[in-house]
């Protein structure tokens, strides 16, 4: 395919731009940071807790609204074996910030925490928490993987650019940004990729669904019922234990994100949060209808009308890059180079929140508090610096060759969602929660998880639960097992917690048996009264972002 020059000279611009904007935001991080009276590597970290609502709708928003969200929906109500029924990312990322904003946005806030690993750490110590940030960095991995992978698809069909250029020089883009400016940048920059995206993608709708190739309109838009089993899809009683169980891990696991407490700790306030959160949740469900179009129009489409000719994208393998395939051969040129640009603005958005996320982490609850306790200020922004080009370049490395979008995006979620969200409840609204039932769940969580295998990576499952299928010589689970895991460990952290605790306190145990020394008298205080930086009304500052 030959290079589309004009496209690829429009992308190079809005890549430009993009790095312009996040380039001056990061003075702007260094001016506030020579304002800030706290801690200066927190300003990269929650931007001095001064983001407005109105921009904390726009970061939060963007770092949702990724290349999997946009092009895993299309993927998702075009394949013929799942359709509109199976495409989950809109309903389940509104749950999503309604739940956090209900019962964790105020907690989080309130405690003026830095990261999600915070409250780990005063409740548990240091070492329980560095095996916390073992899942969440895979998923955050896992998760650039998946938004490069869909990039580099678009970039391949509508420029006709190799795919491994494309990842790379995108990657490149977003890692240099976040890599000078911290949350600013992300923020500043999330605000110009969330309007572009906006209007790009809906910009493509009309031309879309009046394309000669297309049926007729009220046969897509009325929902007629010759297309119901081609896009509208169907949902099977035996398929229903697997699409509770996507629903549940996209709907519950994104609670466990870092990147989602990023934006609630970067708020003036609690309440300021909890309207973040809120907001949030009815823009991401806006921003994903027009993936959700653009896959019934393609699966509605006669491409034997267009340049792509048969057999179909599903045929051949290509569902995954059903976006960029509608955008290039159902609308015009210029279209589709929007189009493109749209995908660009989507992953450069949950790119830089993602690198973030994971660097702020280690360098807040592992190297700050156990390697380096005596790091400077200057030493802190360099370990988040080094961590951002690490994560960036381990997730491009995995975004090469992946086929479907959409279950790379399921999977970025898989071990949040087993793993951590049990803990985060429980060490949230379980006072009574200690480091020995924390310890069992994690176990219990994790072991029941890989016990279920994965396809995708090639795991074979050693516990077969009721209703597995054999397809192709894999097997996939069709019983909610990632659901059972995280109940699981929920259960153990809760019940062993207060087991033990009711053991020792009787002295049903002997005080010696206390190896984790959880039950001496200091500590025990402190698990319901936790020590924080601060109080919230005296870290709002004076500069607002």
């Amino acid at each position: 395919m030959a290079v589309n020059v004009p496209g690829l000279v429009a992308v190079v611009v809005f890549y430009i731009v993009i790095l312009v904007i996040g380039i001056w935001a990061s003075r702007k991080s260094k001016k506030v940071e020579k304002t800030c009276a706290g801690s200066k590597s927190e300003v990269t970290i929650v931007g001095g807790r001064n983001i407005s609502v109105l921009v904390g709708v726009f970061t939060m928003t963007a770092t949702w609204v990724g290349g999997g969200y946009i092009m895993g929906t299309a993927e998702a109500v075009y394949s013929p074996t799942q359709g509109l029924i199976w495409a989950m990312g809109p309903p389940a990322y509104l749950i999503n910030f309604l739940l956090g904003g209900l019962f964790f946005a105020k907690p989080m806030r309130s405690k003026c925490y830095v990261t999600m690993l915070d409250p780990f750490q005063h409740r548990y110590g240091n070492i329980f928490t560095a095996t916390l940030l073992l899942p969440a960095l895979v998923s955050d991995i896992l998760w650039v993987a998946c938004i490069l992978a869909a990039l580099g698809g678009t970039m391949s069909v509508i420029l006709g650019l190799s795919s491994a250029l494309s990842i790379v020089i995108s990657a490149a883009v977003s890692i240099i940004y976040t890599f000078l400016g911290g949350l600013y940048s992300v923020a500043y920059t999330d605000i110009i990729q969330l309007s572009f995206i906006f209007v790009s993608l809906w910009l493509c709708i009309p031309f879309l669904v009046l394309s000669p190739a297309v049926a007729d309109l009220s046969q897509v838009v009325h929902l007629n019922q010759s297309n119901v089993n081609s896009w509208m899809g169907e949902l099977e009683l035996a398929d229903a234990g697997k699409w509770a169980d996507e629903m549940l891990l996209l709907a519950l696991g994104g609670l466990a994100y870092q990147a989602l407490y990023q934006r609630i700790l970067s708020a003036a306030s609690s309440v300021q949060a909890q309207v973040t959160c809120f907001a949030a949740a009815g823009t991401v469900f806006i921003m994903g209808i027009p993936s959700v179009v653009i896959g019934a129009v393609a699966a509605s489409a006669d491409w034997n009308q267009t340049a792509y000719g048969l057999p179909p994208p599903f045929e051949r393998g290509e569902a995954g890059k059903i976006l960029p395939l509608a955008l290039h051969y159902l609308t015009p040129t210029w279209l589709s180079v929007l189009g493109i640009g749209a995908v660009a603005a989507a992953v450069m958005s949950s790119m830089d929140s993602v690198l973030l996320s994971s660097a702020s982490m280690f360098t807040q609850n592992i190297y700050k508090t156990t390697l380096r306790k005596q790091a400077s200020e200057r030493e802190l922004k360099r370990v988040i610096r080094v961590s951002v080009l690490l994560v960036g370049l381990a997730g491009t490395g995995l975004a090469f060759g992946d086929d479907s979008v959409f279950a790379l995006w399921l999977l970025s979620g898989d071990l949040l969602y087993c793993v951590i969200l049990p803990q985060l409840i429980c060490v949230l609204h379980f006072s009574y929660s200690n480091s020995y039932g924390a310890i069992t769940g994690y176990v219990v969580g994790l072991l029941l998880r890989v016990l279920g295998g994965e396809p995708l990576l090639g795991i074979p499952p050693l516990l077969l639960y009721p209703g597995w299928r054999e397809e192709d010589g894999v097997i996939t689970q069709y019983f909610p097992h990632r659901t059972l895991a995280m109940l699981a460990s929920v259960t153990c952290v809760i019940s062993v917690s207060w087991l033990v605790e009711q053991g020792f306190c009787r002295q049903l145990i002997p005080q010696s048996w206390d190896l984790l020394r959880v039950f001496d008298g200091k500590q025990e205080a402190d698990a319901d009264e936790v020590p924080v930086p601060g109080e919230e009304k005296n870290i709002i500052l004076n500069t607002k972002l």
